[in-house]
């Protein structure tokens, strides 16, 4: 992790605590910021950027926040989180206030997608069949399956049936996120896609 990377890390924890626990996720390009499990912001090259949806993207924009954005093979796209400058950063309560509606609203959209689940087959994308195959390989319900993330099952299930292609690696971060598979966040479906092509079909093509 460079050093502007984690420094800024740091100073969000310490300004977001009072959000519940803090923990960082590798994204390919950056980091995400999750509390108590729920993705509510990037770092990306020593910058701190506000996950959005409809009901605070306006408001985001108002303020002069700036989009993410992403090359993908050279094509600039924007993404859905909002640059914190240093103007912000110097108004912690306006910051904070913004955070909490960061993590707020996707904290709703992951329990609206996710509902009262309890067995694998109930999360998004997982089938009854999908269910057994984990079931198989150890994983029996959806704690475990955050608990291990969609890499590590993957590979799990692929030791047993290696048929299984990028679409249920896809499938596995859908449900643990509580998205559809299709609808994945960008930057998690791009960091998926780059894993899947350099440790899975490269390897397979060499084998």
């Amino acid at each position: 992790m460079e050093n502007a990377s984690e420094n800024k890390i740091m100073q969000a924890r310490d300004c977001f605590n009072f959000l519940g626990q803090i923990t960082v996720r590798s994204l390919f390009g950056g980091y995400g910021l999750l509390a108590n499990g729920i993705m509510f912001a990037v770092v990306s090259e020593g910058e701190l950027y506000l996950r959005a949806n409809d009901q605070v993207e306006g408001l985001f924009r108002a303020r002069g926040m700036t989009n993410l954005v992403y090359a993908k093979r050279g094509i600039p796209i924007l993404l859905r989180y909002y640059r914190v400058d240093a103007f912000l950063w110097e108004d912690e309560r306006t910051l904070r206030n913004f955070a909490e509606r960061a993590y707020q609203e996707a904290r709703t959209e992951v329990l609206s997608k996710k509902g009262p689940t309890v067995r694998l087959k109930d999360l998004p994308n997982l089938s009854a069949s999908l269910e057994r195959l984990l079931w198989k390989v150890g994983i029996k319900n959806a704690a475990e399956l955050r608990l291990e993330g969609a890499k590590r099952c993957y590979l799990k299930l692929r030791a047993v049936r290696h048929s299984l292609g990028i679409n249920v690696l896809l499938s596995l971060a859908g449900a643990i996120s509580g998205y559809h598979y299709a609808a994945l966040p960008l930057m998690i479906r791009v960091e998926l896609v780059e894993w899947f092509e350099t440790h899975i079909s490269a390897v397979y093509e060499t084998a």
